[in-house]
């Protein structure tokens, strides 16, 4: 692609990128879409028309590649697309906008009057010194002040919430929300929420594990079976004693499913029972009943058969007396 220089020859110029693109958007580009986005910015200073197809040559990157990184870029807010091209957009400018209308309802004194506010400034401060080396995005601050009143966590849950993402290499802002809703969903507000989630967890993991390695699969458990142990635990209030009763009843059937499973522990579920002693009655009383069945299909058989032996020999009995009157007829 045919280049013009600006100003300044183009072995002396410069390509200028604002701190805020490495504060809030650098750690969730893809690298091909990055390389995509650093070179529209560089282009963007000779005014020169953009061609996909011409990018996909410069960069050695497939023209599919291309669109998608562009559709990236443009969901990002990062460019705008125009009937004649595509816009760099200004970051520094849209996150003065984002930032200066909600502080405009704000007022400094009320903050800092406010001591919960003054807790959760304390909170926000150590997130950006930990784990963002004091150098944390603008618009984070909003996230952080959004999830403390959707979520209701309080100091210390925010800053584990933050911990959780650092220590996975996953301290983007989607993963980030992920991880809230999950813990909220749980009802985690408290550290004492939180440690109650994670030992909760921590059996759950451990109940999986036993079940995968009694049923022989060494590769894991796939997503479906794991929702399926997830809702024996959670929903059900089964713990292990409960479930590997079911699990040795899949001896009696060969390849046995989940579903299998699922619909035994559910039938439990449904009929009340709560303890492993109580499944075990209620077995123990079906085993009763089928016995008694079959010994009364036995006796009924039994009398069926007797009674069509009966039938015969009356039957027999009557041709018999026929021949012998018409023998002594005859």
């Amino acid at each position: 692609m045919k280049l013009e220089q600006n100003d300044k020859p183009l072995l002396f110029s410069e390509t200028s990128i604002p701190d805020i693109f490495f504060a809030e958007h650098l750690s969730e580009i893809p690298g091909n879409y990055l390389k995509i986005y650093l070179y529209l910015i560089f282009l963007s200073k000779y005014g020169k028309d953009v061609k996909l197809n011409d990018l996909s040559k410069k960069l050695n990157i497939p023209l599919k590649e291309i669109n998608d990184g562009t559709k990236f870029l443009e969901e990002q807010g990062l460019i705008m697309k125009k009937t004649t091209g595509y816009v760099i957009i200004d970051l520094q400018e849209v996150t003065l906008h984002n930032l200066y209308t909600p502080n405009l309802s704000l007022s400094k004194e009320k903050i800092e009057q406010n001591a919960k506010n003054k807790s959760k400034a304390k909170a926000i401060e150590h997130i950006n010194n930990m784990y963002f080396q004091g150098i944390m995005g603008p618009s984070w601050y909003n996230d952080i002040d959004l999830w403390f009143r959707k979520y209701g966590f309080d100091e210390q849950v925010m800053i584990a919430l933050f911990d959780y993402c650092y220590k996975r290499s996953a301290l983007h802002r989607n993963y980030v929300q992920t991880v809230a809703e999950a813990w909220a969903s749980n009802k985690v507000k408290t550290w004492n929420d939180l440690d109650n989630y994670y030992s909760n967890q921590e059996a759950l993991n451990k109940i999986k594990k036993s079940i995968a390695k009694k049923l022989g699969k060494y590769n894991g458990l796939t997503q479906y079976e794991q929702a399926y142990i997830e809702n024996w635990v959670s929903n059900f209030g089964y713990d292990m004693d409960i479930i590997e009763i079911a699990l040795k009843r899949t001896t009696f059937k060969q390849n046995p499913t989940f579903e299998y499973i699922n619909n035994i522990i559910t039938n439990w579920h449904e009929r009340g029972l709560k303890t492993p002693e109580q499944v075990n009655a209620f077995l123990e009383q079906r085993k009763k009943q089928e016995k008694n069945t079959k010994d009364l299909k036995s006796k009924v058989s039994k009398a069926n058969y007797e009674q069509r032996s009966y039938n015969n020999l009356d039957f027999l009995y009557a041709n018999n007396n026929v021949a012998l009157s018409n023998n002594e007829e005859g």
